[in-house]
């Protein structure tokens, strides 16, 4: 099968596999894990913040985030179509006891002016606004890359009013090598950031929170409550370390194999699809010639995985279990598909 549902589906590579094996381990909670304080260390030097702590998954590091910085009975200003938004489950309303306030952004970024319009004003009526949250690269938009000039507008914002910005950056490192705009510059526009380490920069699970110290020291609490308190967890640490230290330039040849299938996908009768729409890892198109449902249940029946993400929408994704050949086969198989063959 060629796997283009999502870039987790990666697996760990031998070298992994075999820094997982021989990580020196400790109890992670008691802060003994010598794994985990590196990869924390490393983490937050990259990220230009104080401290980072990592934890199972990026939706508890978006989730620990919101707790950290927010109140209950508060609002959080988001993107309408964010991962936060759309698909974490309600977890902000239901752990935080915040009421999400979802603006509409131009593929993916959200315009100051309209965050500074959605800050509500004191008013018994009106929940006070607690935080501001970004996503970059943007799932849901296509892996679009938020520029950093609409980062920095979101920014100044934020310290107009004293609001604190956390940025899901799930996929930050493939902002920064698609874009050649460094990590830290991105991550300077914000509060805090969380970043996956099992999506494009290949280890098997682990996400990292990274931030002020005295966040994070707020951060570890809300871990240990949400049951992310992990002892030996340097087996996942090392795996982590090594991610970050040899994966983040392979995530070009991601978004090389992305342009090249979105090219081909937009020449074919049948797609609507603009190729330049693609900055990363994520090719969304719209069949024109036959249903979403159809076209992922026939590509699947021929070895090709897809994820359909609206009524007229199907995504590809692009992650380092697929090669060159992969992508030509997927393209000639969709035309195949499309033609009826």
């Amino acid at each position: 099968m060629i796997d283009l549902r999502s870039d987790t589906v990666t697996l760990p590579d031998e070298a992994m596999r075999r820094a997982i094996y021989e990580a020196e381990l400790g109890d992670d909670v008691y802060g003994e894990d010598p794994s985990v304080n590196r990869l924390e260390e490393l983490a937050a030097d990259m990220v230009g913040k104080e401290a980072a702590m990592l934890v199972p998954s990026g939706t508890m590091g978006n989730q620990v985030a919101v707790l950290t910085h927010t109140s209950p009975g508060t609002e959080v200003i988001m993107e309408a179509d964010s991962h936060i938004y759309y698909y974490e489950a309600a977890a902000a309303s239901v752990f935080a006891g915040i009421q999400p306030r979802p603006l509409q952004g131009h593929r993916g970024s959200l315009p100051a002016d309209l965050v500074e319009w959605a800050i509500r004003q004191d008013d018994i009526h009106l929940p006070p606004t607690s935080l501001i949250c970004l996503e970059n690269t943007h799932n849901r938009a296509g892996g679009t890359v938020i520029p950093l000039e609409d980062m920095k507008a979101v920014h100044e914002v934020a310290v107009k009013y004293d609001l604190p910005v956390h940025l899901d950056g799930a996929r930050i490192f493939n902002a920064s090598v698609a874009s050649g705009v460094p990590v830290r510059e991105f991550t300077a526009c914000v509060s805090s950031v969380q970043f996956c380490l099992s999506k494009g920069l290949g280890a098997p699970v682990g996400s990292i929170i990274a931030g002020s110290r005295p966040f994070i020291d707020d951060a570890r609490r809300w871990r240990k409550r949400l049951g992310g308190g992990m002892r030996q967890a340097g087996i996942i640490a090392a795996a982590g370390i090594l991610a970050l230290e040899t994966m983040v330039d392979r995530l070009a040849e991601d978004h090389a194999n992305a342009r090249l299938l979105a090219e081909g996908l937009a020449a074919l009768k049948g797609i609507e699809f603009n190729p330049e729409d693609v900055d990363t890892n994520i090719v969304i198109v719209r069949p024109t010639s036959m249903s979403v449902d159809r076209l992922g249940s026939e590509l699947e029946k021929r070895g090709v995985l897809t994820v359909v993400i609206e009524p007229d929408r199907v995504r590809f994704t692009t992650s380092k279990e697929v090669n060159r050949n992969d992508i030509e086969k997927t393209i000639k198989t969709v035309q195949e598909v499309l033609a009826g063959n």
